[in-house]
């Protein structure tokens, strides 16, 4: 009886759930509708939910355009670099905040908190600023700089509960043994929270992918702009060309939507297994009280 009453999906949230995704995902067909739609169409009065006759005009059109491929390869080093960038100092901050005993740790932690808070176009400036005076501007090592700025701060949020949740003993076992400090943090720690950084370095890729404000803003030549910008190519004074631009955007999402496919699980479980490990030190130590 049990089994079966867990077995039920009452329709009703079936339903539910399902309106909820459709209207979630709603913006996301109609920008793959009106790439699809000829150009004498896609504003008419009546709307339309098909593309009826259907067209690839759009996609042979920006994909015959060089500067598509080139704002590609711009996202793609920009987005890698930060992964890279992330995860080199991310990991080992988050290790020294999770175990190395020091004055500051906490106000540390809530400064990389407030980090979080201010929108991209409120660090623009400064950035500018600095960069230029450093001679970054206008250059792939700016951009991942700046866009590290954004993935730092959540990276060592989202890493330091998982370290956390290590077992201490596996470490001091290791030192027991000979090994280091750091031969401590990449073979012993590093492979048991490898969810945990997947995750970041996932979540780190696609924040990277999508954003535009510091392209913008640091970056004045297509030579290295990423393809976010490009979008914003597409709308003119005198109009938009909503058919490419619904093509390109549509074209970009498709390697967000393969990470995120791709890692799913990794993303979700590294997000949650600092929440577990809590609670099992919770139960233990409630174990050991009782």
């Amino acid at each position: 009886m049990t089994h079966r009453a867990r077995g039920e999906r009452p329709w009703p949230l079936t339903v539910a759930a399902a309106l909820i995704t459709a209207v979630f995902l709603l913006p996301v067909y109609w920008m793959v509708n009106t790439s699809l739609t000829r150009a004498d169409r896609i504003l008419a009065e009546t709307p339309n939910w098909f593309p009826a006759p259907a067209t690839t005009r759009n996609y042979s059109t920006v994909l015959s355009d060089d500067a598509l491929l080139r704002a590609l390869l711009n996202s793609l080093v920009i987005a890698g670099g930060v992964v890279a960038l992330t995860l080199v100092l991310g990991v080992p901050l988050a290790y020294a905040l999770a175990r190395v005993p020091m004055r500051g740790s906490g106000t540390m932690v809530l400064a990389l908190l407030i980090a979080q808070l201010p929108p991209s176009i409120v660090l623009a400036a400064p950035l500018f600023i600095l960069e230029r005076r450093a001679g970054l501007d206008n250059t792939y090592a700016g951009l991942i700089a700046a866009d590290t700025t954004l993935t730092l701060p959540f990276a060592v949020i989202v890493l330091r509960p998982v370290l956390r949740g290590v077992p201490r003993e596996l470490e001091e076992a290791a030192l027991v043994d000979g090994c280091g400090p750091v031969g401590v943090l990449l073979r012993v720690v590093l492979p048991i929270m490898a969810p945990g950084v997947i995750a970041v370095a996932a979540l780190s890729f696609l924040i990277a992918w999508g954003e535009f404000v510091f392209g913008l803003t640091l970056a004045s030549t297509p030579d290295v702009q990423p393809v976010t910008v490009l979008l914003n190519a597409f709308v003119g004074t005198y109009g938009t060309a909503w058919g490419a631009l619904m093509a390109t955007a549509t074209l970009i999402s498709v390697p967000v939507v393969c990470v995120f496919a791709a890692l799913q699980r990794f993303i979700v479980g590294g997000l949650t297994v600092g929440t577990a490990g809590t609670g099992r030190r919770a139960g233990t130590a409630k174990d050991r009280a009782v």
